[in-house]
């Protein structure tokens, strides 16, 4: 492992580490985010050995789950959670959020609305003063398969962006979500109102759901190169 890779993990590690002893209690209701973060996050839980009851926001947290040990609910017979711990690609100064590097947008967004507070947790790389400051892959887009070119053409030209269809790796074709969509990744120079264009993108006919998770995160845990753990909340 490269040293910076090394450093990254460990920050993710003391984030997700510190994010769940502050806000997971015996007999709460979590949902489980997903990501490369969230590993360590369901390995804390397991090490508590505390009865809760778990609800996943995709596949990968599905197994997870399954293999920590931890009781596997869904949203149909769990609807009301009370913390959901997930990562994010970006999070800006008021908390705001971008989401969908790993196609999961739509049931992450789905779980942390289901829940009484949603807590990120994540390395200093995804700490940013606003959008785009450090990354660079635009807003995950998830979108019904035969809409995708419209939706492209649409977010191009009212908006401004330059949008990608997301390709799969060792796949020939495009990346397809748990929900059987596509993800248009929307690049951009900058966002000076995130709210109004996530509501506006979400508008064009065929978009299932926008990686902009505005004003739902209560508190962000970030893991540091020295080993602390920098936190940021602000009251919803």
């Amino acid at each position: 492992m490269s040293d910076i890779k090394e450093t990254l993990e460990k920050a993710k590690k003391l984030a997700s580490y510190k994010a769940v002893d502050d806000n997971v209690r015996a007999g709460m209701k979590v949902g489980i985010g997903s990501g490369s973060t969230i590993k360590y996050a369901v390995d804390r839980i397991k090490e508590l050995g505390i009865p809760l009851t778990c609800v996943p926001t995709s596949f990968q947290s599905t197994q997870l789950i399954i293999a920590a040990g931890l009781e596997l609910s869904d949203l149909s017979r769990t609807p009301e959670l009370d913390v959901t711990i997930d990562g994010a690609d970006e999070v800006d100064a008021q908390l705001n959020l971008i989401k969908g590097g790993g196609a999961c947008q739509l049931q992450e967004k789905i779980v942390a609305a289901s829940s009484k507070k949603l807590i990120i947790v994540a390395d200093f790389s995804k700490d940013s003063s606003q959008f785009g400051d450090n990354w660079k892959k635009g807003i995950p887009i998830e979108v019904v398969p035969m809409a995708y070119v419209p939706v492209m053409i649409k977010l191009e030209r009212s908006f401004g962006l330059k949008p990608v269809l997301r390709m799969a790796v060792n796949k020939a074709g495009p990346v397809v979500t748990d929900n059987a969509n596509f993800v248009i990744d929307a690049q951009f120079t900058s966002i000076d109102n995130p709210a109004d264009l996530a509501t506006k993108i979400k508008m064009i006919p065929g978009v299932v759901e926008t990686g902009l998770f505005i004003n739902m995160a209560e508190k962000a845990y970030f893991g540091q190169k020295d080993g602390t753990v920098k936190e940021r909340s602000i009251k919803l």
